[in-house]
């Protein structure tokens, strides 16, 4: 199925770029309204975050809505952002106390993403390509095959070890099944993260340092414990966890299973306070929102 492909560079001054999110500047902007369906946020230069499609990696800065912002194991979430900005080509990066990047090397890269839309929060939603070899024309809709996926970012992340998959169902099926390939084998070679990750082995939350300081966990678990021990002001007891992820209905797509259920439904609590996926991340497929 076709995707909308854009040229132009990506810009790092001035941005907080993590492991799976980074500036995109188009060299027309206003190819950004080619898509369809919820608009991009840009600034107004014309650029605008974007949101790797079908990777989530370890957190740098997330503020849940109540309380400071948070990160996860830094060792992972760091590796993860310095990642992503080598394989676009920056080097000397440099950052403030608060993770804003002050200079880096060159200044821009050129490159292309490949998109359907933004996400609920304005940030395009795309697989980022780097170079001026794009697979197509700028402002035209390609038919993408797994060959172009392997020469985007989020099958690199995915590849080193240092993203986890984690799908929307928009996403088209021949893509995730090989992003799914890419992680199983980076978790089988223990890769990146892999040899750390708790996610499905489990981790005992003794309070929110185990979240940001040594538990390295699928993200988006992270962030819904951080926001319930937030909720309950740092009680590591996660006796109503699994109501609270009911409460927060997130549907998903049990892809061994052929069922559509609940993320309660897939997490398991044991002896108060020990948190695990029941299902890999790769196979679960989330509603979009």
């Amino acid at each position: 199925m076709p995707m909308l492909l854009i040229e132009g560079t990506y810009k790092i001054i001035g941005a907080s770029p993590d492991g799976d999110s980074v500036r995109f500047y188009p060299h027309d902007p206003d190819e950004w309204d080619l898509l369809r369906g919820r608009r991009v946020r840009r600034n107004r230069s014309g650029g605008a975050q974007l949101r790797l499609d079908g990777i989530d990696t370890l957190e740098t800065h997330y503020r849940p809505p109540r309380g400071p912002e948070l990160h996860q194991p830094a060792p992972f979430a760091d590796k993860a952002a310095d990642e992503l900005l080598s394989w676009l080509g920056f080097d000397d990066v440099q950052r403030n106390a608060s993770g804003i990047v002050t200079h880096s090397s060159p200044e821009s890269r050129p490159g292309y993403i490949l998109t359907r839309s933004a996400d609920v929060h304005g940030r395009c939603v795309a697989f980022a390509g780097r170079g001026n070899d794009a697979p197509g024309s700028s402002g035209t809709f390609i038919n993408i095959t797994t060959d172009h996926l392997r020469q985007t970012a989020n099958h690199h992340q995915l590849a080193a070890g240092l993203a986890y998959p984690t799908f929307y169902r928009k996403l088209f099926v021949d893509l995730r099944e090989e992003m799914a390939a890419a992680a199983q084998q980076a978790r089988q070679a223990g890769a990146g993260l892999w040899p750390k990750d708790q996610t499905q082995s489990g981790a005992k939350v003794e309070g929110m340092s185990t979240l940001t300081d040594a538990a390295v966990l699928w993200p988006k678990l992270f962030r819904r414990l951080a926001d319930y021990l937030q909720l309950n002001d740092g009680d590591p007891a996660l006796g109503g966890f699994l109501d609270y992820l009911e409460q927060r209905d997130d549907r998903l797509f049990i892809l061994s299973a052929g069922q559509w259920t609940g993320l309660d439904t897939v997490v398991d609590v044991t002896n108060g306070n020990t948190v695990r996926l029941t299902h890999a991340p790769e196979d679960l497929v989330f509603d979009e929102k």
